[in-house]
């Protein structure tokens, strides 16, 4: 029977060496008032220690100072296994330092996994990963070499290969929800994402586990079921945070309690860009080169099309096909759930402004391992010769691979966007014609990728159309590898194309 309790009484649960598992997107659902509690116990006390922290998304909002980056950085945890790791400041500090435990995998199979624990799975069987860093013939999804963990087995079935990926046994598991009722059922209507509660609820319990749920408001009415997310049979314990903390402030339009028409994005997509995204003082050169890369990717549109944005440049393909009057003839997907609508900017990003419906992240990435997909367009950090793309690792920086892996696995179209050159690059566009001002010091198109990504040899294979698309120029995948297919006005292709690269296209 669940009990409504303060944060602090909650968090005594925890032990030392247990294994939490948070239900967030990054930014979004996650339970700040535990967080807050279980650093103030830590800082007081010095228990628990040893923790474990499980995340398919990632649970971090690009400060070092809120949520569970505030205890990681007082030495309480000693692994971390998580789909996305660029909004852990601290977080990746520790492991880069191999101060940590850490851990990279597809957030889409990282979610599933979480719904095979529920079933009582040890492990969890997928092709995506085959061919990329977390296969464990290409590379690693350990960020140390302290990190030895044997996550992922190749397996053939029928001929046919497999990553076998294990499981998760938490102890423990954080969930934000908006309301219990009398029978400690958690509704979440003014909670942005479902993420993974229910199964990741299941997959507490079904390890004897204990399930806190931090909402924001106790009803004295019964929830009506089809308005349950996770069940009170399943919770342990509620605590009760009013003022729940919301990047950007509380917006009913990302909830639901607003719906906004087609003919109302601009408004939304520049309130919530002015609130949660974070311009530096080279803002105006990057919108620029934004702008005209997404300018062209938009070009791929086509109506009735299933779709994925990614972050970053992907994200003004939105904006582009809202200006345009087009989007009301296609429908864009996010992978923490959401379907139609268009997806929130910057730090917001996860949430959907509009959505038709926001489904459980692991049903989201079904339909995307499935071949759901028509369309998506994600960036990138690094691009080589054969096609294969980096999107998860810096020289001296951790993003992690998020939702990249599943996305790519399966989508008919491919539209990658990123700059041709990065640090310095500066461009001009006028009359339709692009000029390169200066360019930047560093290479995004390379031999050979640091880390890999995305596959193009396994894309090419699979039929998949996959295209590059940069301010200057389109390469598209060939069964050769990269080849250049435009050349935009105003660039000289030998002078600021092939002469810059160490490669032939």
């Amino acid at each position: 029977m669940f009990k409504i309790i303060s944060a602090r009484a909650a968090v005594d649960m925890i032990k030392d060496g247990d294994c939490i598992a948070i239900n967030s997107f990054i930014a979004w659902s996650n339970p700040e008032a535990l967080h807050d509690a279980l650093y103030e116990r830590i800082l007081e006390t010095g228990s628990p220690k040893n923790l474990r922290i499980f995340c398919a998304a990632g649970f971090g909002v690009w400060d070092e100072d809120r949520l569970a980056d505030r205890y990681i950085k007082l030495g309480a945890v000693r692994e971390v296994i998580a789909g996305h790791y660029g909004g852990m400041p601290a977080t990746v500090k520790m492991a880069l330092a191999g101060e940590i435990e850490a851990y990279n995998l597809p957030l889409g199979v990282l979610s599933h996994t979480v719904r095979a624990a529920a079933a009582g799975k040890d492990w969890y069987a997928s092709e995506v990963g085959i061919g990329i860093f977390c296969d464990p013939r290409v590379d690693t999804y350990a960020l140390n070499d302290k990190s030895k963990k044997e996550l992922v087995k190749l397996k053939e079935i029928e001929g046919k290969e497999y990553l076998l990926y294990t499981t998760p046994k938490p102890d423990i598991a954080f969930i934000r929800g908006t309301t219990v009722d009398p029978n400690g059922n958690i509704s979440f209507e003014k909670e942005y994402l479902i993420v993974d509660a229910l199964a990741l609820a299941q997959a507490t319990k079904r390890n004897g586990g204990k399930v806190i749920v931090e909402v924001e408001r106790v009803s004295h009415k019964f929830s009506r079921p089809r308005n349950v997310i996770v069940p009170g049979l399943l919770v342990d314990a509620v605590v009760v945070s009013e003022h729940q903390y919301e990047t950007g402030g509380y917006n009913p339009a990302l909830s639901g309690d607003i719906h906004v028409p087609t003919s109302q994005m601009d408004y939304y997509i520049n309130m919530l860009s002015e609130k949660t995204t974070k311009t530096g003082k080279d803002g105006t050169k990057r919108e620029i080169i934004a702008d005209i890369i997404s300018n062209r990717a938009t070009r791929e549109l086509k109506p009735e099309q299933i779709i994925n944005l990614g972050i970053g440049i992907p994200e003004t393909v939105g904006k582009h096909a809202s200006t345009q009057g087009i989007l009301k003839d296609i429908h864009i997907t996010v992978e923490a759930g959401g379907v139609g609508g268009l997806p929130a900017p910057g730090l917001a990003f996860g949430a959907t402004i509009g959505a038709d419906m926001i489904c459980e992240m692991a049903t989201q990435f079904d339909f995307y391992d499935g071949g759901g997909l028509d369309i998506c367009f994600l960036g990138g950090l690094e691009v080589d010769q054969y096609g294969n793309v980096n999107s998860h690792k810096m020289k001296d920086y951790y993003t992690g691979i998020g939702g990249f892996a599943n996305i790519t696995h399966a989508t008919k179209n491919i539209v990658f966007c990123l700059s041709f050159n990065t640090k310095g690059l500066e461009v001009e566009y006028k009359d339709g014609k692009v000029s390169i001002v200066s360019d930047g010091s560093i290479k995004k198109f390379v031999k050979k990728v640091s880390a890999i990504s995305f596959s193009g040899k396994h894309a090419f294979e699979r039929g998949q159309r996959v295209i590059y698309v940069t301010e200057r120029c389109v390469f598209e995948l060939t069964k050769d590898g990269l080849k250049l297919k435009e050349v935009f006005d105003g660039i000289d292709e030998m002078k600021n194309i092939r002469e810059m690269l160490d490669f032939n296209v």
